[in-house]
């Protein structure tokens, strides 16, 4: 059968389900390192199809869930056994800039064969994760992402109620396996990134999971999708939001519209307390019909934990933006299929359209194409920050900020962020505007780009510094 993206909407029904999610398993070095390892490897991606050659770490994708307690140290001693030079980027963590992870910017890319040392404080609790940053629209699409996870320094849902759930889409072949020919397409760099037609959790195909009524559940969604928004509705199974990118809210609310737009790279964790007899399953919503990817069995009579013994969940101690006191730097977002592209520098020179499609440089940030010399702003330690986006194109995209965290200040025609909450990626549709204010109190390079990594690759790459 051959697999197409319309077919992304109605398989599954026939799919082997998986009772259990695959454990993650790591040991540490003599040193106390983590090492994780960039290597080939075997694995199954569809029911009953051949295998797969994921580029993975330490053999799996994801690879190993790393959990710390806030306040802790991460230790990884990362390993290139793969044939190009990559590098890990731990997204979402106000990071020491020189473990950022970023080639040509904050490291040197790892050659094949040789290792480098990542060693940081993690500061924030909550749900992060970490991939390759060399090349990340074929080594992220390959399948090089784990999780990252940073646990409260109090109690609050333990090992069985807590739960990783990390979504990728695959593009498969008409034999279910992963289309490693079709990776680098101009028309996804062009358009609206790359689309798979195949949906995993942790690597498995449509997956279940028992859980007990009425005992409180808390679900961390990790969007690693190449370029894929996620379109779900938690209130299909009255599931509340505890957190966006890993910022928990004050309190617990329901989602106040639908659908949620889950877009690539973020993150958010619900509040799930199950009902007497009620399975229910997580969907996605942006076919003709809904699509469950991870079916949810509830068991028990129902007398657990219940709503008043929900654990709380204490914000991050994030500073807040000074709006009086801000700096404010325009960024326009223009190019792409259906856009305009008059103006367009790359490399220091007009990018035409020969040049433009020689270098497949689609997208610019105020004029200029990827990753520019001049950085676009410098801000001073403790400096508020605006950045005005105008989408000056006919799509989305997931704009991600490095080593901090953001509010939502002003979005155009839309009252979706209110309560402002934190944020390190958000989506901007075509032909909006929107303000995010920070306090740029982490010093360094720090790279600011779309999230649908072709996009990236395109052109949609800048860096700021905080001196």
């Amino acid at each position: 059968m051959k697999i197409n993206r319309r077919d992304f909407f109605r398989l599954g029904a026939g799919a082997t389900a998986a009772t259990v999610l695959a454990p993650y398993h790591f040991a540490l070095a003599d040193d106390g390192f983590l090492e994780i390892r960039a290597v080939k490897a075997a694995q199954s991606l569809y029911p009953d199809s051949p295998t797969s050659t994921l580029w993975t770490y330490n053999g799996t994708a994801p690879g190993p869930e790393i959990r710390v307690k806030q306040g802790e140290r991460v230790r990884v001693r990362f390993i290139n056994e793969l044939e190009e030079p990559s590098s890990i980027h731990w997204h979402g963590i106000r990071i020491d800039n020189a473990m950022d992870g970023v080639p040509g910017l904050t490291q040197e890319a790892v050659k094949p064969g040789e290792r480098f040392e990542y060693d940081f404080v993690a500061p924030d609790a909550g749900t992060y994760w970490y991939h390759a940053h060399n090349k990340s629209w074929s080594q992220v699409g390959r399948g090089l992402y784990g999780p990252l996870i940073v646990e409260e320094p109090y109690p609050t849902f333990d090992a069985e109620h807590d739960m990783t759930l990390v979504i990728d889409d695959w593009l498969l072949n008409q034999n279910g396996q992963f289309d490693e020919g079709s990776m680098g397409m101009m028309m996804d760099w062009s358009h609206g990134g790359r689309l798979g037609n195949w949906i995993t959790v942790n690597g498995i195909s449509h997956p279940e999971l028992t859980l007990k009524a009425g005992e409180a559940y808390r679900l961390r969604l990790i969007n690693v999708c190449n370029a894929r928004t996620l379109e779900l509705d938690p209130n299909r199974f009255d599931a509340k939001i505890l957190a966006f990118d890993g910022q928990p809210l004050p309190e617990p609310i329901a989602m106040p519209y639908e659908p949620y737009l889950l877009s690539s790279a973020q993150r958010v964790d619900l509040l799930v307390i199950p009902k007497q007899g009620q399975d229910f399953a997580l969907e996605e919503l942006s076919g003709n019909s809904p699509f469950p990817f991870l079916t949810f069995r509830v068991t028990g009579t129902g007398t657990g934990t219940g709503p008043a013994m929900v654990p709380k969940l204490t914000p991050n101690p994030l500073a807040e933006p000074d709006l009086a006191q801000a700096t404010v730097h325009p960024l326009l977002i223009t190019g792409g299929a259906m856009g305009r592209f008059d103006g367009i520098t790359y490399q220091g020179k007009p990018l035409g359209r020969a040049s433009m499609m020689q270098s497949r440089q689609f997208w610019a940030f105020n004029g200029v194409a990827n990753l520019p010399e001049q950085q676009f702003f410098t801000a001073k330690r403790g400096e508020t920050v605006i950045i005005e986006m105008v989408n000056d194109t006919a799509w989305p995209h997931a704009m991600h900020v490095h080593g901090h965290h953001f509010r939502i200040e002003e979005r155009e025609g839309s009252t979706i962020d209110e309560g402002r909450p934190w944020k390190d990626t958000f989506l901007i549709g075509p032909s909006q505007t929107t303000k995010i204010a920070f306090v740029a109190d982490n010093p360094g390079k720090w790279l600011l780009h779309c999230h649908m990594l072709e996009h990236a690759a395109a052109g949609m790459t800048t860096w700021f510094e905080v001196v």
